[in-house]
């Protein structure tokens, strides 16, 4: 499937399922969830909190991030940075808070270490799903995320989507833990036929080599890691099928449940970077295209 045309923003709306980038990732941070409650989106208790006027006090808001390029890091310099990181400094500059402070966890951890109160708020580029928004409440995403193939050039066996790897028998790779290993045996392809090698590097790798004939990654991931490669490119990116059904993931801010006037605050400021095009200028430097800029709203991808 062709990558979305114009401004970028598809009309897709996602067949539901646990994931982030990767699969086990959201099994493990569901599990660290244990009985905690179920507040969805709309609920909230009080008058929606008062962590944004304490914030707007203190000048400094805490970020859960994951140490994960290119969501949200510490780099070489020791400076914080990312995709999230960097929309958080420029949203909350316009919320009156000027200073970011980066609390580095496990990506299983973030949703506990939000509604612990270690942070104020996930900044590392978390997909939205009806299981998390049981935890937590989301912003409006501020990126949608397709996958795409790394094949050698040329694509010698023409192979765009799942259905193709299954139809034409290619040797298939993905990462430990990707969510694409669920894409593909979704699409008919035995899981013990899947190579399974620790991320996109080694991937590219074994394409270069004639190990597989494809590595199935999320569409950033791949382009970034061929741009230098003489033997393999990406495909174009593609909605893998669940249930039938085009699937695309969203990724978002994460506020605890009562927090919903700092939540819809943050929303305010986003859709205004969306409208002027501020949005973009921010997440591009991270690997970021006018295809991941997006429309869908966290109401939407957390099933209500």
């Amino acid at each position: 499937m062709a990558a979305p045309h114009g401004n970028g923003i598809h009309t897709f709306r996602p067949h539901h399922r646990p994931g982030r980038r990767t699969f086990l990732r959201g099994i493990a941070a569901l599990g660290a969830l244990g009985t905690a409650g179920c507040t969805r989106v709309a609920a909230a208790g009080g008058n929606g909190g008062d962590l944004l006027d304490r914030l707007r006090a203190q000048g400094v808001v805490r970020l859960g991030i994951a140490g994960e390029i290119p969501f949200g890091y510490i780099d070489k310099d020791g400076r914080l940075t990312g995709e999230a990181p960097e929309l958080a400094k420029a949203v909350f500059k316009r919320l009156g808070v000027d200073r970011v402070q980066p609390v580095p966890t496990e990506f299983g951890s973030l949703v506990p270490g939000l509604n612990s109160q270690q942070f104020d708020v996930v900044a590392a580029g978390m997909y939205v799903n009806a299981d998390r928004c049981k935890q937590v409440i989301f912003a409006d995403p501020d990126y949608q995320m397709l996958d795409s193939f790394i094949v050698r050039k040329g694509n010698p066996k023409g192979l765009h989507t799942y259905q193709d790897v299954v139809a034409k028998k290619a040797r298939f790779a993905t990462g430990t833990g990707f969510a694409e290993i669920q894409y593909a045996v979704e699409a008919g392809y035995r899981q013990s036929d899947i190579l399974i090698v620790p991320d996109q590097v080694a991937g590219l790798n074994a394409v270069e080599a004639g190990r597989v004939d494809v590595f199935a990654g999320t569409a950033l991931t791949t382009r970034e890691v061929v741009k230098k490669s003489a033997k393999a490119e990406a495909t174009a990116p593609f909605a893998p099928l669940v249930g039938g059904k085009p699937h695309v993931d969203g990724g978002a801010f994460a506020f605890r449940p009562t927090e919903t006037r700092l939540r819809d605050a943050f929303n305010v400021e986003l859709r205004e970077l969306k409208r002027t095009g501020e949005l973009f200028r921010i997440l591009r430097p991270f690997g970021f295209s006018k295809a991941e800029m997006t429309d869908l709203t966290a109401k939407e991808l957390c099933g209500q």
